[in-house]
């Protein structure tokens, strides 16, 4: 494409180029891979029992639990299911996808409507980069969506006070911190609302009464759709809901005792987590950030500690209006989330858009100022981009063989057969011709680029080279792993050789003691009843290699057990061999 088309593109289509880039990014990539996680197939079986049994309110799925989270990425993956009348990889993360669109374009709208526009569009850039957010865009998960509410929520508050100095309330505000409730929970409520009440203090134009009255209104209008749902799963639930409902909302964040749910909450993290998690969702773009410190002359802070403080307040005080907000909603969100002992990095994406901004200064100052590093930078990417590309050139003429040359260094199971999966992944198709032709064409445009002198070209050339290196992980690397590690082949496997059916498949559904096989699950289409419960006379029974002995072992007396077939690789939701047997009551 000639220059002038791009420099068209991006001067009077921003916004188009922007959805056209993200599309094109994750919607060939969503539907070639399978679930290999076990988040991805327990939020989409969900949306298989609203189609098969009609209850789009508190849903049964795996044996007899009900969903932990509200139903608000369940629905959008059951309507987007709806035209072909089943559920699939590429139905189930078609809302993750639409909502990672959604919320670059908004982001580019609000940033570059504010602030100047390369800026705004370069903040884009390193988020649809940056691999925490890429990674959710292209997963059945609720985060991406819970991240597009409250961000669309929090840019439509600023507005508000911004446009009408809190005259009224705009519908959007409630509506869409309604949808955040729906997908999260109350979180999606109170962060927004802690995000934009410390906003408002740092603005000192408005008093406490007014603060108060504001966030009062807007948290009541936002609550009210929500509580329907939730009025009427507890009706449905029971105290079981009522117990899940507390514990994920509230057990989480005030560490509170978990004996009356089945599973513990997990993912206790430490203090440090939150900066290490966020240091990694950025890369590669925050190895940029730690080279310029190399750069920097640090010097001591004029005058005693108290004068220090009383001039970075005024410094913060007197940023802009949307830097200020940026500023206030980055602190605000990665401080709300050190205080549960629960952390999760997919927690902090709400935070993503307000301190790309930053970072898109910052990087566009280093690219101006000391061209030299971003130079370094940008050969550093090419040198790695080059080094995945020739290996995948020789994967795919047969002179490395990956799972061979991996077997000098580990003896482990599961890292053998990844290695092995990624190796034929790097078996010629079109596909694998047509990422390898665009990565090859971002590694000569950057070598290119290396030799001239137009520093800002540079940038974009690296962009554009992270994108193509996400083309070849989405496209080829992750394709191949996920499709052979994941249950699906097995799944289909025992579908054929026993007469399984929906009222036949038992598994344990017991967290605090046993794995479950949520792959399965989904591809067996959410059949599993609970063993332990039922008690069943006769059928056949699923369970991982690890806990199959336990079994055996306590229900000795009473059942007796016919191993039938064991997974010939390691499931990777799983993360071990599954044993499928056939049992009767004695």
């Amino acid at each position: 494409m000639r220059t002038s088309a791009l420099q068209y593109l991006y001067l009077q289509k921003p916004v188009s180029t922007v959805i056209f880039v993200c599309l094109f990014s994750i919607l060939p990539w969503i539907a070639t891979g399978d679930f290999s996680t076990k988040g991805e197939p327990r939020e989409a079986a969900v949306a298989v029992s609203m189609l098969e049994t009609g209850n789009w309110t508190l849903p049964t799925v795996y044996a007899d639990e009900f969903a932990y989270k509200p139903p608000m990425a369940h629905w959008l993956m059951a309507a987007c299911s709806l035209p072909q009348g089943y559920v699939n990889e590429l139905t189930a993360r078609l809302p993750s996808a639409i909502a990672y669109t959604a919320l670059m374009a908004i982001v580019l709208i609000f940033f570059g409507r504010r602030v100047r526009f390369q800026e705004a569009f370069i903040a884009v850039c390193l988020l649809f980069t940056c691999v925490e957010i890429h990674r959710a865009g292209m997963t059945a998960r609720v985060d991406m969506v819970l991240t597009t509410f409250m961000v669309a929520g929090l840019i439509q508050m600023y507005r508000w006070e911004e446009k009408l100095s809190l005259k009224g309330l705009p519908v959007g505000v409630p509506l869409l911190f309604s949808g955040a409730v729906l997908t999260k929970g109350p979180v999606g409520i109170i962060l927004p609302l802690f995000v934009f009440g410390v906003y408002l203090l740092m603005l000192q134009k408005y008093s406490l009464l007014r603060i108060f009255k504001t966030l009062l209104y807007t948290g009541v209008s936002s609550l009210f759709i929500p509580m329907l749902w939730y009025i009427e799963a507890w009706k449905q639930g029971g105290n079981d809901f009522l117990n899940v409902v507390l514990a994920e909302n509230f057990g989480r964040f005030f560490h509170l005792s978990e004996a009356n749910i089945s599973y513990d909450l997990g993912h206790k993290e430490g203090f440090w987590y939150n900066f290490v998690t966020l240091a990694a969702g950025f890369m590669p773009w925050t190895l940029l950030l730690f080279f310029s410190l190399f750069g920097v002359s640090w010097r001591k802070p004029q005058g005693n500690l108290g004068r220090w403080v009383r001039n970075a307040w005024n410094t913060i005080l007197s940023l802009d209006k949307i830097r200020l907000f940026s500023l206030v909603a980055s602190v605000c969100i990665v401080f709300f989330y050190m205080l549960p002992s629960s952390k999760r990095s997919v927690y902090l994406m709400p935070a993503y858009p307000f301190i790309a901004l930053f970072m898109s200064q910052a990087i566009l100052y280093l690219t101006e100022h000391r061209s030299k590093l971003t130079r370094v930078f940008a050969g550093v990417l090419t040198a790695v981009a080059s080094v995945a590309f020739v290996t995948a050139l020789l994967c795919m003429t047969g002179t490395v063989d990956l799972a061979a040359l991996a077997s000098h260094y580990t003896s482990r199971a599961s890292t053998l057969q990844t290695f092995e999966a990624v190796g034929q992944a790097f078996r010629p198709s079109v596909s694998t011709i047509i990422v390898l032709a665009f990565l090859l064409t971002a590694l000569l445009i950057s070598y290119y680029q290396l030799f001239k002198k137009i520093n800002i070209k540079m940038l974009y050339a690296s962009i554009f080279l992270i994108f193509c290196v996400h083309l070849f992980i989405d496209g080829i690397v992750m394709r191949g792993i996920r499709n052979e590690n994941s249950s699906r082949a097995f799944a289909r496997e025992i579908r054929g050789a026993y007469p399984l059916n929906k009222d036949n498949v038992f598994v344990m559904n017991n967290l605090r003691h046993y794995t479950n096989l949520y792959g399965l699950n989904f591809y067996l289409g959410n059949c599993f009843h609970n063993f332990e419960t039922e008690q069943p006379q006769t059928g056949y029974f699923l369970a991982d290699e690890r806990d199959y002995p336990k079994i055996l072992e306590r229900y000795a007396g009473v059942y007796t057990f016919e191993e039938l077939r064991t997974s010939g690789r390691i499931l990777a939701d799983v993360k071990a061999r599954v044993v499928l047997s056939r049992f009767a009551r004695k």
